[in-house]
């Protein structure tokens, strides 16, 4: 179990979660849902490590255990999308790179620079490669964004 108790996350003056406590279970799908700017990204970010908190106590979750797909797609422009998601792999297991775009129905698309890829299929790599990442936790910030209603 993933705990955050009496978190407190600021901004300058701007509180964007205050005395926030929060369990995620074990196993299972969390979604957050709430209007933009309500600090569902923050709450994100702190679960993953990234985003400090002034006070509060987060258990549950070691450094690195966690894989976090951003809102942007983040892909590395030099890379081929495999690449990209190799990039993620330990070199043990780079190979399995292709297997995770077909899981995304991308196996045409493993040769391709992140600029001759659809915005659609960016994010199917960006999300490609934070399954392939796996760890305990995987957050997903805003995960079908651009995605066509049959992929989503």
């Amino acid at each position: 179990m993933i705990q955050l108790k009496n978190a407190t996350v600021r901004f300058g003056e701007k509180a964007v979660l205050d005395d926030f406590s929060f369990t995620l279970p074990e196993t299972g799908v969390t979604c957050l849902l709430g209007p933009s700017g309500c600090g569902k990204t923050t709450l994100a970010r702190v679960l993953a490590g990234l985003q400090t908190f002034q006070t509060g106590t987060l258990t549950g979750i070691a450094p690195g255990q966690t894989a976090f797909v951003f809102q942007e797609d983040r892909l590395l422009p030099w890379l081929t999308a495999r690449e990209n998601v190799a990039a993620v792999l330990p070199k043990a297991r780079r190979g399995e790179a292709d297997r995770f775009l077909a899981d995304f129905e991308l196996p045409e698309a493993a040769d391709l620079l992140p600029r001759e890829l659809s915005g659609g299929m960016q994010r199917r790599v960006a999300l490609a490669r934070g399954f392939a990442y796996g760890g305990n936790l995987l957050i997903l910030d805003e995960p079908f964004k651009g995605l066509d209603q049959d992929l989503a």
